[in-house]
């Protein structure tokens, strides 16, 4: 029988998944990540790239039911750029391939240390550098008696270009901020639109959210200043203040990214894109922690670090969280079954 397999494992950040697909995937052509993911989503493919729906194939029918779920997040495994990167990965969910993912790099952290794909002490650092769409960017796997006790997201450079960009929406006229931290991310709070980030109001939120993205389809602020594959609106962030009795800034947020998907965890990029703009507004010095609750309860710790403009030629941001492996599996399709790669509720 012709059954097609994929190994992957699996693991979750903050309660977000990210299936690492270690093989039953088609080799993608390719100088770099950047322009693996371009011929991914055809935009690069030529006489030398396989067909691009053969690579797709295996992104759907691990992110659609009956073996995944429309919020299923994960990553094909690719050759990094040059050799001081340590692997590279195409980031996919169930819309297509992000340029970033900081909730995954976490996880590809983990696991790389965890698999010995990189040494690492019994107690100390580990430095895993990872080759993205938008760049490079570096996990420091943190140990502890021989153990993975958490892992510290390095981004590229994150940079704002709007502060307090008017927006007519359907619940009122809003300001929102604009950051470019790997993906262009919109920040706004949730009060402003008569929401609260509570899972009671989750359908709203990802309503709003979806309108807020199609709002800025094509605005200046969107576009990159130097890459336009990392033009446009990603992910839209929606956020509630938190009283910060021990003096640390704390926030909790729930991230409407591609087709009105979730993330369950803060957002890593999320997480750095607000990172600048909080530097931005003056309201977080460098070195200062940022407190990240996500809508389920779980949280990162963020920080910026000395150096740099966010509002020009960027800050770096650091983003601390937790990931564990959830299981390792081995999906088939066998022929004839009538579903295929599967299907999205």
């Amino acid at each position: 029988m012709d059954v097609r397999t994929v190994d992957t494992v699996d693991y979750h950040t903050a309660g977000e998944p990210f299936r690492i697909v270690l093989g039953g995937a088609p080799p993608i052509p390719g100088d770099s990540v950047a322009e693996r993911r371009a011929i991914a989503i055809g935009a690069g493919a030529g006489a030398t790239a396989p067909r691009p729906s053969a690579l797709d194939d295996v992104r759907r029918l691990l992110v659609r039911e009956p073996r995944g779920h429309a919020g299923m997040y994960g990553g094909f495994l690719v050759p990094p750029d040059d050799d001081e990167a340590h692997l590279g990965v195409l980031f996919w969910h169930k819309d297509g391939y992000s340029t970033a993912c900081g909730h995954g790099t976490i996880a590809l952290g983990a696991w790389a240390v965890d698999s010995g794909l990189v040494p690492a002490p019994a107690d100390g650092t580990a430095r895993v550098r990872i080759d993205v769409p938008s760049g490079r960017v570096t996990a420091l796997v943190h140990r502890a008696g021989g153990r993975t006790t958490g892992v510290t997201f390095r981004n590229v450079p994150s940079r704002v270009s709007a502060l307090k960009l008017p927006l007519t929406t359907s619940r009122g006229v809003v300001e929102v901020a604009v950051a470019h931290s790997g993906a262009c991310y919109v920040s706004v709070p949730a009060a402003a639109l008569g929401l609260a980030v509570e899972t009671g109001q989750l359908s709203e939120l990802v309503a709003v959210g979806r309108e807020i993205r199609a709002l800025l389809a094509g605005a200046e602020a969107v576009a990159h200043p130097t890459d336009p594959r990392l033009s446009g609106v990603y992910g839209v962030v929606l956020y509630d203040e938190l009283p910060s009795p021990d003096g640390v800034l704390s926030q909790r947020n729930v991230v409407v990214f591609a087709d009105g998907q979730i993330d369950r965890s803060p957002c890593g990029s999320g997480t750095s894109a607000r990172l600048a703009v909080l530097a931005a507004e003056g309201r977080l010095a460098p070195g200062e922690p940022l407190r990240h609750e996500s809508i389920i309860g779980t949280g990162f710790t963020g920080r910026v670090l000395a150096g740099g403009d966010p509002l020009g030629d960027g800050v770096v941001t650091e983003v601390s969280g937790t990931a564990y492996r959830t299981g390792e599996h081995r999906f088939l399709l066998e022929p004839g079954d009538a579903l295929g790669t599967g299907f999205l509720l």
